[in-house]
């Protein structure tokens, strides 16, 4: 039996004769399962070989535009193609694959991707055979516009060769239609006049790492609502802000590559490097840098990468290498509190027993409208190794109205709220209330049974209020100081690296910790809370928390049982 490109790629990927990343090996593993549910007669999706290998040729015939001689697809672009076009509906033949994300290093090779698949579906595309739409999209015009413009340099090669191409399509200055089939190719971004009456075939969204918010990809799904094939591609490196929406859409995309989420319709592949250390070896750069496999670019792509790492390694910049060169995520300074991958690290998919166990609460009480927090400390062993395991509970102000403060914030306060993190006050002055704290704090005790060893907080910047919970538990102030909050600050981002924390991601949680950055004087840091208000109150509950929370002993000696035992003598 002949096997096709594509699955012959994932074979010699899990094979071992192609060097990749956990995210391919998962995304080819999932192919070659699919093939074999494929034969199953309640699997409602079939790999079409002839469908895939119609675009791929296609593809592979399109004219560089800078020399005119054709760009044969990389054996992973084909995988990408063959994936998109070849899973389809065994019995409506429409495709299976209706959104994407793909992600690899910069100068990766997607120009072809992009261009091939928009090109193949305004000229050949079947389904619709009329009024064919196919946007490029982005926050801005000029965004949209670059790669609009990377698509049209590639018609206008095509046109040059293709008499038959030549008068099927039209191309203005922002612009490509096919008259033929009122079919039309064309930028498109929030600040473009009319937004109306979309009914887009196929969405492009590129360089997602950059965007603020999810309104085009939120306009482009809901126009595709009557669409049988619609695409929605999205194709980036990773960025510094791990609070942008691209971050978490990367997140769910690992999930269902490791089958933590189930989505038959969304295709991802992701190159990336598995561990920082191996930019210090070439022969794995090929994970993050795929088009590496093509021999004619390879020296050529490895020459560049020499010299970019060499003169971030000079000039002790490496984050932005990591980020463009070799698609890792970096935060935004070497300033940062931690590394997002370490805190992922400490991720648990299950909660565990926090029933009967010592508690240490930190507090952080705004006296604005903003963002309160109350986060809980509860020593547990998991899997046989002790951990401090952390959560928090946020409380949200809204001087503004919450539908305001969350496109400002870029939160969805309501969902989280639904989902249990947050409580977004009820007070007509949007001033927190304060009686929502005490509450939760004490129905989260004894919910727990749990034993407090003291509730942490700013006395300076605590209201009055926090009085009403010493008849209960022992309050017990944190000066706001180097003095004070360096040995926890510290200490924290060292079992973190250590994993000795343990979290279950809560997402504003998450959110402090990439926002999070320190200031440092002689020797001595704390998180810096007037540069970067940027929403980092549950990290400082936590850090009020971990000023005691660290010297917790999990196995305490039993002083008495000691001196009556064997092994005590003078």
């Amino acid at each position: 039996m002949t096997i096709d490109t594509a699955t012959q790629y994932a074979i010699d990927v899990l094979d071992g004769k192609i060097i990749a990343c956990k995210q391919v090996i998962l995304a080819c593993k999932r192919h070659l399962k699919d093939l074999e549910r494929s034969k199953l007669e309640d699997y409602p999706y079939t790999y079409d070989i002839k469908k895939a290998n119609k675009v791929v040729k296609f593809m592979n015939m399109l004219p560089d535009p800078a020399t005119g001689n054709p760009m044969k697809l990389a054996r992973f672009q084909v995988f990408i193609v063959s994936n998109l076009f070849g899973w389809v509906h065994k019995e409506t033949g429409y495709r299976k694959y209706n959104k994407s994300l793909i992600s690899m290093a910069r100068k990766g090779g997607k120009s072809i991707l992009i261009s091939g698949i928009c090109l193949y579906e305004l000229l050949f595309g079947k389904y619709p055979k009329l009024d064919k739409q196919i946007y490029t999209t982005a926050n801005s015009r000029d965004q949209a516009s670059i790669v609009f413009k990377m698509i049209k340099n590639q018609l206008i090669a095509l046109r040059k060769q293709s008499s038959s191409i030549r008068k099927l399509t039209k191309i203005v200055r922002s612009e490509i239609t096919v008259p033929s089939t009122q079919s039309v190719l064309k930028p498109l971004s929030k600040d473009t006049s009319s937004l109306d009456g979309l009914n887009a075939l196929i969405s492009v969204h590129d360089e997602q790492h950059e965007n603020k918010n999810t309104e085009m990809l939120e306009l482009m799904e809901s126009s595709q609502s009557q669409q049988r094939q619609g695409l929605i591609l999205q194709i980036s490196t990773v960025g510094f802000d791990m609070n942008l929406p691209f971050y978490f859409e990367y997140k769910y995309a690992e999930k269902i590559l490791n089958n933590e989420e189930e989505n038959e319709n969304y295709f991802a592949i992701i190159f990336t490097q598995d561990e920082e250390s191996e930019i210090n070896d070439e022969k794995f750069w090929i994970k993050s840098n795929p088009l590496l496999e093509n021999d004619e670019l390879r020296e050529i792509i490895l020459k560049n990468l020499r010299k970019k790492l060499k003169e971030a390694l000079a000039k002790d910049e490496l984050s932005g290498t990591l980020v463009k060169n070799f698609n890792m995520w970096q935060q935004a300074t070497k300033d940062s509190f931690l590394k997002g991958k370490e805190w992922d690290a400490c991720a648990v998919d299950v909660e565990p027993d926090l029933h009967e166990k010592d508690v240490y609460i930190g507090v952080d009480l705004s006296r604005t409208t903003d963002l309160s927090a109350v986060s809980w400390i509860v020593p547990v062993n998991i899997n046989g190794k002790d951990r401090l395991f952390i959560d928090s509970h946020s409380f949200v102000g809204t001087k503004e109205d919450i539908e305001t403060k969350s496109k400002k914030d870029r939160i969805d306060y309501r969902k989280l709220e639904q989902q249990g993190y947050c409580t977004i006050t009820k007070k007509e002055s949007g001033l927190i209330d304060y009686k929502d704290i005490i509450k939760y704090i004490d129905e989260k005790v004894e919910h727990f049974n749990w034993n407090v060893k003291g509730i942490f907080y700013d006395e300076y910047s605590a209201p009055p209020f926090i009085t009403e919970l010493e008849d209960t538990y022992d309050l017990i102030p944190v000066r706001q100081g180097y003095k004070t909050l360096s040995p926890p600050t510290k200490q924290f981002q060292l079992d973190v690296y250590e994993q000795k924390i343990a979290h279950s991601n809560n997402p504003l949680l998450n959110i402090a910790i990439n926002n999070a950055i320190t200031v440092s004087t002689n020797d001595v840091i704390m998180i810096d809370k007037k540069s970067n208000r940027r929403k980092i109150d549950p990290l400082a509950s936590c850090i009020n928390a971990y000023t005691q929370a660290m010297y917790h002993e999990f196995n305490p000696v039993d002083l008495n049982e000691f001196f009556a035992s064997d092994d005590f003598s003078f």
